[in-house]
Parts: structure tokens; C-alpha cells; sequence
């Protein structure tokens, strides 16, 4: 203790004299005493790590320690070890892969869901435009073009749009016997505009929202927006597993039960009826995402909870990115609130775009577009079995997309860094994962044209079958 530098007696300063020089700034300032030096922040000690791979002094691929180890080697907490770890898997720069650990990435960072580049193949983002759509739609809108028709479409619109507009958006989304009230059906502009609105409404800044453990990645981008906490929920071959929303505490639940994105799994009736009781038991609201149910026939969860579950909806696959409307149906209780969210938000749909969707619905064009996906969605996943036969690829044969399991020694990363320099994209399954990432990619099959995606298909086949070469 008499060695410790800070409980040492300081020696008494000298009394000035009346012929010494002014003293300066700095000499009459006392010299603090030295204290332990204040620890870094999770967010400091990411950029630490971040500048050391942009330097090179941590290379593609290399593995970071467990965090455990990083914790003490940092001499910080745990917890703020796993935060730093987030950090960096947010930023892009590290990929977490299930039962082995933390690599930096073996590419430039890319955004989880980027915007369509015209240079690659894009297996990314799926939005299906068929050739032959656009005739149909030129033809229903040329009544949009009468002069007392457009002087409707251009006046202010509202949540609740138009009595045809609902009537229409009822038929649209019927399936299966289910049939949403046309009075229950707001708009929005599009189907990301409907989950914002709807998350908004139901769970409050600093709660928590449960999720698939691979979820769709604009629902991770929302949740930050909103300072809402995602909690994975454990998943199985039919879905999420319904205990385990016994474990854990959350304000709400986002699930897509019909064609799972990425991994095309449909709930089966069986465990529909399983996760009812439970979410009944623990009184919790569902945000079912139903934007690949115009592909399947299968009821939305919502036929069997109509009183706790939202459906959310959109146009953007059904018919073309470029006439967006979203769609949610809420159980009556719920239908002020979340049309508070939608008006404060500013997702309000425009009047033209609600009355554009609702004409190609009356009219059947909607009907005739949807029809024709189902068959290009069931021909291309066709080719994805037959390009890709022997890996382990998982999809529903009436999906737009499909799961694969790497062979290894490849990971996610390196495998997508691979694909991109043969001019191909593809989403690693990082983009979807709520904590750690199995070693997969998603395929969306939607974009390229039918020759062009088995040409892609083959090379990417090729790649699978060397070697990675970091």
C-alpha cells in the first residue's frame, strides 16, 4: 500500500517569491492527480477491431475468439463483449457461424438486402416480373386514363381507402375459405410500410418483439429504428417451436407461417393448432407476413386466431415492384391503433396506387398474374432441383427461393465473395439470422430469365464443388 503512486503525499508547492517571473497558463494549472484510465465503450473497442481488418492486421477468414476469452483479453464484461461481437456483425464485417465460431468476412461488407445491380446476376432480392404482365397491365389501366376516373385517383387518400378499394383487397386476400371484413383493411404504401406500422403499434420503444430465428432482414432494420429488441425463437422442420415462446418475454410475434423466407418451411396444420394454444396461454398478438402467400393455397394463421393476429400483405410480388400498396388486416381492436401508426408514421398509400390495385383486382388482371407466377415460381424451382441436384437444397416446390446447407470446407462469406467474382449475387444466411448463422445461402429465383438463371445455377454448382481460395 505505501508503494501505490496515487496515495502518496505530494510534496508541498514552493510559496512564490516577489522577484519570479509570471508564471504561464500551464504552470499555474495544478497537475491532476493520475487515475485508472476509464474503460472503453462496446462501440470504441468495435472500431478498434474494425480498424485492424481494414488494415489487415486481422485477415479475411481469420477466426476472432470465443468471446468469452475476448471479454478477458479486453478486460471488459462479458456482456459487453457480445455486444461488441453484434457490432461488428451489424457493420458487416464479421460473420458468427453455429458450432464454430466468429470469422471476419471474407468480402467487402455488402448490405444484407442491397439494391438490384444490373452488372450481376441477381439471386438476391426477388421481385417476378413475367414478360407477358405488362400487356395485361397496359390494357386495365387504360380505363384509369378516362378523364372522371383520374380526377378520382389523384384526390387525398386515407388508411382505410375506398369501400371498392376494400371489397377488392378482400378478394384478393381470400384464401382457402378465409376472407378478411372489407371494413378491416387498411392501406399502406407498401408491404415494408404495413410491418413498420404494425411493430409501431404493438411493441414500445425498449420492448421486445419474438421472431423466427431467421427472419425476413428488413424486420432486423425496423426493429433497430424503433429501438425494439429481437428475441429469436427456436425453429424447427415445421416453423417455430412453440415452447419457445414459453421461455422468453416478448410484447408481440412476427412469423411468416406460409413459405418461410429464407428457408420456404409452410406450418403444418398440426403445429398451427399447437402455437394458438400457446400464443392463447400467454395473450400475445401475431404479425403474420403473408407476402409469398399468393403462391399457396394454405390458410394464414389468421383463420384460426382471427382475434390476435395481424396479417400484413403487399402487391410488390404479387404483381410488380413498381406498383407498390401494402395491406394490413387487424383484429377490430386493434384497428385504431395501428391506423394511429400508420397516419404518424406517414405510410398513408396514395389514393392513385389504391385505386390502380383495386381495378386490376375487379377487372381479373391481378388473378391472371398471380396465376401465371405460380407456374414460372414451380418452372424455375424445377431447374434450381435439377441445376443443384446432390447438394442440400431445401425449398417449397411452389416457392420463389431456396435454401442451401454448404458442403464444406466452405462458409457463407466466402462462398458469396466466390459467387460475386463470377458476377453472381446471393444472400449469406447471416442477412437473416437472429444471432449466430448456420453455414447456408439463400437463392431467390424470381429475377434473372430462365436461361441466364441456369447458367448461374451451374457455375455456382462448380464453385460448390472446389475448393474456397482466400
Amino acid at each position: 500500500m505505501g508503494d501505490d503512486v496515487e496515495n502518496r503525499r505530494q510534496p508541498a508547492a514552493r510559496r512564490p517569491r516577489p522577484d519570479d517571473p509570471p508564471l504561464s497558463t500551464a504552470e499555474t494549472t495544478r497537475r491532476p492527480r493520475r487515475t485508472a484510465a476509464p474503460q472503453r465503450t462496446f462501440a470504441e473497442i468495435a472500431d478498434a477491431v474494425a480498424s485492424d481488418i481494414a488494415s489487415g492486421r486481422l485477415r479475411p477468414g481469420e477466426q476472432l475468439p470465443p468471446q468469452r476469452q475476448f471479454a478477458r483479453r479486453h478486460r471488459i464484461a462479458n456482456s459487453t463483449a457480445a455486444r461488441v461481437y453484434t457490432e461488428l456483425t451489424r457493420r458487416g464485417l464479421v460473420t458468427g457461424e453455429v458450432g464454430r465460431g466468429t470469422f471476419v468476412r471474407a468480402g467487402a461488407a455488402e448490405p444484407a438486402l442491397s439494391d438490384p445491380v444490373e452488372t450481376l446476376v441477381d439471386l438476391q432480392l426477388n421481385f417476378p416480373v413475367l414478360p407477358e404482365q405488362s400487356a395485361l397491365l397496359a390494357t386495365s389501366l387504360a380505363r384509369m386514363l378516362r378523364p372522371d376516373v383520374l380526377a378520382d385517383a389523384l384526390r387525398a387518400g386515407g388508411v382505410t381507402g375506398t369501400f371498392q378499394a376494400r371489397t377488392a383487397a378482400a378478394d384478393l386476400l381470400a384464401r382457402n375459405g378465409w376472407r378478411p371484413e372489407p371494413d378491416q383493411i387498411l392501406f399502406t404504401g407498401n408491404g415494408k410500410q404495413s410491418l413498420a406500422a404494425t411493430i409501431a403499434a404493438l411493441v414500445p420503444v425498449g420492448g421486445r418483439l419474438g421472431v423466427e430465428a431467421l427472419t425476413y432482414p428488413v424486420v432486423r432494420t425496423i426493429a433497430a429504428r424503433l429501438g425494439i429488441t429481437l428475441v429469436p425463437l427456436e425453429m424447427d422442420d415445421h416453423g417455430v417451436v412453440p415452447d419457445a415462446l414459453r421461455a422468453t418475454a416478448v410484447r408481440a410475434v412476427y412469423l411468416q407461417p406460409n413459405l418461410h423466407n429464407p428457408l420456404g418451411v409452410t406450418m403444418p396444420a398440426t403445429r398451427r393448432a399447437e402455437l394458438v394454444a400457446v400464443l392463447d396461454e400467454l395473450d400475445l398478438p401475431v404479425i403474420e407476413d403473408c407476402v409469398y402467400t399468393f403462391l399457396c393455397d394454405d390458410p394464414p394463421l389468421a383463420a384460426l386466431a382471427p382475434e390476435r393476429v395481424v396479417v400484413a400483405d403487399s402487391l410488390s410480388k404479387r404483381i410488380a415492384p413498381g406498383l407498390t400498396l401494402g395491406f394490413v388486416v387487424p383484429p377490430a381492436p386493434l384497428t385504431d391503433r395501428i391506423a394511429a401508426a400508420i397516419r404518424g408514421g406517414g405510410w398513408t398509400a396514395p389514393r392513385f396506387a389504391v385505386d390502380v390495385a383495386a381495378h386490376h383486382i375487379a377487372d381479373g388482371t391481378a388473378a391472371a398474374v398471380q396465376l401465371a407466377k405460380r407456374a414460372d415460381a414451380a418452372a424455375r424451382q424445377e431447374i434450381a432441383a435439377q441445376r443443384l441436384a446432390g447438394f442440400a437444397v431445401h425449398a417449397d416446390p411452389r416457392s420463389y427461393h431456396c435454401w442451401w446447407e454448404l458442403p464444406p470446407p466452405w462458409r457463407a462469406d466466402t462462398f458469396v465473395a466466390a459467387a460475386a467474382r463470377e458476377g453472381i449475387a446471393v444472400t449469406p444466411a447471416a442477412a437473416f439470422a437472429v444471432g449466430a448463422a448456420p453455414n447456408a445461402v439463400r437463392l431467390a429465383l424470381a429475377s434473372p430469365p430462365p436461361e441466364r438463371l441456369r447458367a448461374a445455377l451451374d457455375v455456382l454448382a462448380r464453385i460448390a464443388r472446389d475448393s474456397p481460395d482466400l
